[in-house]
């Protein structure tokens, strides 16, 4: 398993997956946090499940930082690489409707499913 630190490639496939449950989340639809650890895990340089947990988590804090946000279910974990800001804040500048926008206002614009799903 790799042990190494985050590639910016994994960071932007976490984070993409991130708001893909996000936007589930905050528009009330039904999503498995396992079913989508079990699509993205392949895809991340064989990275343990944990690390994939702690990195949503890590995502959490980041969003909590900037004031955006979050999903509750995965609690904040504040020890995170600054390279994790610098993915987040690419996701939100594809698109910047959802950078505090009102609750699910940017989600109908956004096709968060397509860009998770690399």
């Amino acid at each position: 398993m790799s042990n190494g630190p985050w590639t910016d490639e994994e960071n932007d496939l976490i984070v993409a997956d991130y708001f893909a449950m996000l936007a589930d989340d905050i528009s009330g639809r039904r999503y498995s946090k396992a079913e989508h650890r079990r699509v993205l895990l392949p895809l991340l340089h064989d990275r343990s499940e944990g690390a994939g947990e702690f990195k949503h988590q890590n995502i959490s804090a980041v969003l909590k930082g900037l004031g955006e946000a979050w999903i509750p279910g995965y609690k904040r974990a504040f020890n995170f690489q600054m390279t994790l800001v610098d993915a987040v804040a690419r996701r939100l500048a594809l698109n910047p409707a959802w950078a505090r926008a009102p609750t699910g206002a940017a989600i109908r614009r956004w096709p968060l499913r397509e860009a998770a799903q690399v």
